[in-house]
């Protein structure tokens, strides 16, 4: 659960996406470790609507009904670099990054 939030919130940084595609999308740039079914999706982006993550709005589509269009509020953008500060960046640094180089260099 945490980290599909994760990589909605990483999608919609980059642009404004509806449900239905964000499931492809997110196996893509995970590159196929993170796999979602559409009402975790949906279920994830209202949580994030009533913690003012995202707001959405209804556009018309090429084929078909109508659909809801999901973009990051600016506390959603701070929420993310913040988490991306605290738990990503944290790898780069020289400490932790020689001891994960020691452990993948561990063979048993």
């Amino acid at each position: 659960k945490g980290l599909l939030s994760f990589w909605i919130l990483l999608l919609l940084a980059e642009r404004p996406g509806y449900p239905f595609e964000m499931r492809r999308l997110i196996e893509e740039m995970s590159q196929g470790s993170i796999s979602a079914d559409d009402n975790s999706i949906y279920r994830a982006l209202n949580r994030f609507q009533n913690l003012d993550l995202v707001e959405s709005e209804t556009q018309p589509s090429k084929q078909g009904p109508y659909r809801r269009y999901y973009r990051l509020t600016d506390k959603g953008l701070r929420l993310l670099k913040r988490f991306i500060e605290r738990n990503i960046l944290i790898f780069e640094s020289p400490p932790v990054a020689s001891r994960i180089q020691s452990i993948s260099s561990v063979s048993r």
